[in-house]
């Protein structure tokens, strides 16, 4: 059974975009460059060609997963998110109790999840303990490097 992918509305439109792209010119792409390389002679010799072929397994690989998380996507209604308690789409102000630092994520979901702005994926460690917790919790969280605390300073949408 295939793994649900929870997604805004604006994460789904970039898979499809993407998805559109490998099917349309890069698919295609690859075609030109096998035929291409068969062109060439023998084939039991030719490098070009089991590049080219390598490639457009990757490729067919790629849209393969691509094909399944789009169908397999549920959008979640930003509408409907609670700030009670965490859940993925909240914005979570946290206080490091180890180094007193503070950080700001939106929890995501896998696809979507991306440090540098500030989006966490919700199946990461931290991201795990995060779920269910409330404003002024306190959240012990088992990381590779050890056991670090968060104090739950704010959520919000």
């Amino acid at each position: 059974m295939s793994k649900i992918h929870y997604l805004t509305s604006e994460g789904l439109e970039k898979l499809k975009a993407e998805f559109q792209q490998l099917v349309s010119v890069e698919r295609p792409a690859i075609s030109r460059q096998i035929a291409e390389a068969r062109d060439k002679g023998d084939l039991s010799e030719n490098a070009e060609y089991d590049a080219a072929k390598e490639a457009q397994g990757l490729l067919e690989l790629k849209i393969s997963k691509l094909e399944d998380m789009i169908a397999n996507a549920r959008i979640i209604d930003e509408s409907r998110i609670n700030t009670t308690h965490i859940q993925i789409m909240n914005k979570v102000k946290l206080k490091n109790l180890t180094n007193n630092t503070e950080v700001e994520y939106t929890l995501v979901g896998e696809t979507e999840a991306n440090l540098r702005e500030g989006k966490l994926a919700a199946a990461t460690p931290i991201g795990k303990a995060l779920i269910g917790k409330s404003k002024g919790d306190v959240v012990e969280v088992n990381v590779p490097s050890g056991v670090i605390k968060f104090e739950i300073l704010d959520i919000s949408k």
